[in-house]
């Protein structure tokens, strides 16, 4: 099983590749200026967090698989989240693999959009400088 920031880069990678027509590259300077805009769509989209309805996969067995296979980025995304330990071992023992799920991959979100950028810069810019031609 793989783990969420891989998981969450190449759903990153995916939206990427569904959405270049669609983002106006020319609103914006450098790739590092995408950031927030992406965060903000990426956080909302099924496709990349799940966090819109609920679920990334729209399957509890599936979500289940994942949280128990990355259970660490889980505890990391929960402690940062400042969920109390009631909280937590509800979603646990009402088995809200979901919940869970969605929880780590907004989590990793910020880390792995700023990865992407980071790595794609040089085709991001000339992305954003073809625009404005």
């Amino acid at each position: 099983m793989r783990d969420y920031r891989e998981e969450t880069r190449d759903a990153i990678e995916d939206y990427m590749n569904d959405h270049e027509y669609y983002i106006n590259f020319a609103n914006y300077d450098t790739a590092d200026d995408l950031f927030n805009d992406l965060y903000d769509d990426m956080f909302v989209s099924d496709t990349v967090t799940g966090n819109a309805s609920g679920s990334y996969y729209c399957n509890a067995y599936k979500a289940k698989e994942m949280v128990l296979s990355d259970i660490e980025t889980v505890r990391e995304a929960l402690v940062e989240y400042d969920c109390d330990k009631a909280e937590i071992a509800d979603a646990f023992l009402e088995e809200r693999w979901e919940w869970l799920d969605v929880t780590a991959r907004c989590f990793v979100l910020g880390e792995c959009l700023a990865d992407f950028i980071r790595d794609s810069e040089d085709d991001l810019n000339k992305l954003i400088e073809e625009s404005k031609q």
